[in-house]
């Protein structure tokens, strides 16, 4: 029977699926974010948490798009895990507070039963952090059943306890020179119809539609599969920032590291271009492996950007083909893209935020 269901219904599923996500429409991003941003600003606690920090002492391992799926083929975690589960061990033992930054279950192709099954250690060890009081969850467009209470309860509370929160949002607050600095962090699925429209169109992708692609055995992510959309996603969401005042914007969900607003591989690109002229045959080959590893990321790329302003920051993903994992660290008064490879740390890109701030 599920066969044959699959062969009647899975095509115009499918052109549903795709009609309904379409690009991403500046208007829709801008008054999402928007939203979002004053709800928590205006102290709404269920929309996320206002925390004040100072620059020196802010300690975070900001991490989204790890995929957990059921341990089988089309699970995208799966190879990933072991530098994930080296990267937590670390940030634990040096006192880091973990954000997960949305897409953190793949509930799209497996169902939350079999997903916490599998990845029910992986998952223990980011409990550790909550029993610290160092753990904030954000729901993404992959797991957006967690907004909602009883899918929470029933399979996140019993590893997580009465603690775990989900929230849509979060808003880092810092002071700098008599100014006061908004680091916002969202998943980055705004202005999506399918995953963030009305209550009711949340409700429908968690209840019924989702369910439905489990069904048919539909897998789809248009955005991180999508190479034009996923530079105009950002570019979106970059562009949203130069309207927000005082603001910084990290988000996850297309899987493509963005730093101080230029993407890695563009930045990779720019000190490649730099090499050549001064020609350091030894930074040129080591330049060019790196681009290289990443060559799906940025197959089809025509352009690099060039940003003005320092705004958006895009965390990557935890489940690169290649099992490495991409994050962003606050600590010590510096920001910083850092990848994790062979159960090792290594910084892709830095910055002081004071010389961010001073820019703005």
């Amino acid at each position: 029977m599920k066969k044959l269901l699959q062969i009647i219904f899975r095509k115009p599923i499918i052109w549903l699926a795709n009609k309904l996500s379409s690009r991403p429409e500046s208007k829709a991003v801008f008054s999402n974010l928007s939203q979002l941003q004053q709800d928590i600003l205006k102290g709404k606690a269920e929309k996320g948490p206002l925390l004040s920090c100072h620059p020196e002492s802010a300690r975070y391992i900001i991490f989204s798009d790890q995929h957990k799926g059921a341990k089988d083929a089309a699970d995208d975690f799966m190879i990933a895990e072991e530098n994930y589960m080296k990267a937590l061990t670390h940030y634990y033992n040096e006192g880091y507070t973990l954000i997960n930054l949305g897409d953190c279950e793949e509930l799209w192709e497996s169902t939350p039963a079999k997903v916490i099954e599998k990845n029910r250690l992986t998952l223990l060890e980011e409990a550790k952090f909550l029993v610290k009081d160092r753990y904030y969850r954000i729901f993404g467009n992959h797991d957006l059943e967690w907004n909602y209470l009883i899918p929470r309860n029933q399979f996140l509370k019993p590893i997580f306890g009465d603690k775990l929160k989900v929230y849509e949002g979060m808003i880092l607050q810092m002071p700098y020179n008599d100014k006061t600095f908004d680091i916002f962090l969202t998943h980055g699925h705004q202005g999506d119809q399918r995953s963030d429209g009305n209550a009711f169109s949340k409700w429908f992708v968690a209840a019924i539609w989702t369910p439905i692609q489990r069904l048919l055995d539909i897998r789809m992510d248009t955005v991180s599969d999508s190479f034009d959309l996923v530079d105009l996603h950002n570019v979106v969401m970059y562009e949203w920032t130069l309207q927000a005042k005082n603001t910084f914007l990290i988000s996850g969900h297309t899987h493509k590291p963005v730093f101080v607003s230029l993407d890695h591989i563009d930045r990779l690109t720019k000190q490649l271009e730099k090499a050549m002229l001064e020609k350091d045959e030894a930074l040129i080959s080591s330049l060019q492996d790196s681009l290289a590893k990443r060559r799906k990321e940025y197959e089809g790329k025509v352009f690099v950007k060039t940003m003005a302003q320092p705004t958006y920051f895009n965390t990557g993903c935890c489940c690169f083909s290649d099992g490495d994992i991409t994050g962003i660290e606050i600590t010590d008064g510096f920001i910083r893209l850092i990848k994790w490879e062979d159960g090792a740390r290594k910084v892709l890109e830095e910055s002081p935020l004071y010389y961010l701030f001073e820019q703005l």
